[in-house]
Formats: structure tokens, sequence, C-alpha cells
């Protein structure tokens, strides 16, 4: 025989899963220090920079 499920409970605890992966998400994107979120826009503007100046000019 199949294993009785209460849907209530399934249903809560799918809802609890997806909040806790979402709370993982928001913690790595919000969760940095002024220094390193400073660091990474340095990094992205060099980046951009430097793609700017591969562009071939017409």
């Amino acid at each position: 025989m199949a294993e009785i499920v209460n849907l209530r409970l399934a249903r809560k605890a799918k809802a609890r899963a997806k909040a806790s992966q979402s709370a993982r998400v928001n913690r790595a994107k919000h969760g940095r220090t002024k220094a390193e979120r400073e660091r990474a826009k340095a990094e992205a503007a060099r980046a951009a920079r430097e793609l700017e100046g591969k562009h071939l000019s017409d």
C-alpha cells in the first residue's frame, strides 16, 4: 500500500523549502560587506572598459 501523506504538511514543507532557497539567494546577493561590493563594482567596471577597448571602430 502507498504511504498516507498529509497534504497540508506537504504543502507547508514545500513552501518552507522554497522560502529557504529564496533566503539563500538573498543572503548571497545582499549579504556582502561594503568592501566586497565596491571590489565587485570596480571589477565589473574594469571588465566593461576592457571590452569597450576591444571594439572595432568604423
